[in-house]
């Protein structure tokens, strides 16, 4: 029987204090070689437990294995050098040392295969992998070689594929690609940002997420929604283009967010990982906000299709308020679980 409601993470949670300095992101590790490779592995196992206690539905990896969504991920590609590093501006909002493409991109070897095959030996659960999307990675990098943005997002879109390919044969359930860059580059985005992400699944069988959000809990991103005004309305911009992409899933930013919930009527059809976990802020969420946040939701996608989530991801929170919202979020899907089987019911 199928669950309804399923709940499910954005991607990362906090990694222990013995993998790497918790709180931070892009933090160096603090193991090498085989004990790295084996503290990943515990990193991961315990995130994966954490999730189980929770009750989380839809299990992932908790991203332990890499030291960030976007970068780890180009890392293992060839023709960008790490060693010769620009400063450009991510996003539009925030400066960042990022390398730099100085021939043709491609993927020599698996990135995360191997890992996503240890995390599905330990969980008979659904399990989603989060991999960073191409105009994410194409806003990460500094380009001395394609000059052309769209050009260098159709090649990361063939490697994407290759990678997800693989995942999917490894036994993942939901593949999901991280675009938070399509809050910001809204022509970008409907010129050939959807084009590329459906180049991206091109032949999945399993289900594939978009993660669209307004960004991790960092003062950059912090700052810049305090500019956006009473409504957030960027995703209004994007989604009559992504109800029609064959994308299954919609992952967005709902709680505390000014996101008018009615955009949500503009992908109807489409399910929708609502989230409902405040990731910019360690105040613990009630299970009856959660609940409140998904019965807004529910107005505008059908039960059957949506799925209680995070807002983004979680790791530079504390792992004692990451888990605490996990439960928050279990214990507010449970409350609204329950409201609408008893009225199936009644």
């Amino acid at each position: 029987m199928k669950t309804l409601l399923p709940t499910s993470t954005a991607g990362s949670l906090p990694k222990p204090s013995w993998l790497a300095q918790p709180e931070t992101l892009w933090s160096p590790w603090k193991l090498q070689d085989e004990e790295l490779l084996a503290g990943k592995q515990d990193a991961l196992r315990v995130a994966l437990h954490e999730q189980q206690l929770a009750g989380i539905d839809i299990v992932s990896d908790g991203e332990q294995t890499r030291q960030h969504f976007v970068t780890t991920f180009i890392e293992h590609l060839s023709g960008v050098d790490f060693e010769n590093r620009q400063t450009v501006k991510i996003r539009d909002r925030y400066d960042a040392s990022v390398p730099t493409v100085v021939g043709a991109v491609s993927r020599q070897k698996p990135v995360f295969v191997e890992d996503a095959k240890f995390l599905r030996q330990q969980t008979k659960q659904p399990i989603k992998w989060a991999l960073p999307g191409p105009m994410t990675m194409i806003d990460t990098l500094y380009d001395a070689h394609y000059q052309s943005r769209e050009k260098l997002a159709w090649e990361f879109a063939g490697i994407l594929n290759q990678e997800a390919r693989e995942l999917e044969a490894a036994g993942v359930d939901i593949i999901q690609f991280d675009e938070p860059a399509f809050n910001v580059f809204f022509d970008e985005v409907n010129d050939w940002g959807i084009a590329t992400l459906e180049r991206a699944i091109e032949g999945l069988k399993c289900e594939t997420a978009v993660h669209i959000c307004y960004g991790y809990g960092i003062k950059a991103n912090t700052d810049w929604k305090k500019t956006l005004g009473s409504e957030w309305r960027q995703y209004e911009a994007v989604f009559p283009k992504l109800q029609q992409s064959g994308i299954d899933i919609i992952s967005l930013e709902c709680h505390n967010s000014r996101v008018p919930m009615e955009l949500l009527e503009l992908i109807r059809g489409k399910k929708v990982m609502v989230g409902a976990i405040d990731v910019a802020t360690h105040t613990i969420e009630t299970p009856e906000e959660v609940a409140e946040t998904l019965r807004k939701a529910l107005q505008y996608v059908d039960a059957d299709k949506l799925y209680p989530c995070t807002n983004c991801g979680m790791a530079p929170l504390p792992r004692e308020v990451a888990s605490a919202k996990l439960n928050a979020l279990s214990a507010g899907a449970e409350i609204v679980r329950n409201e609408l089987l008893s009225r199936s019911s009644g």
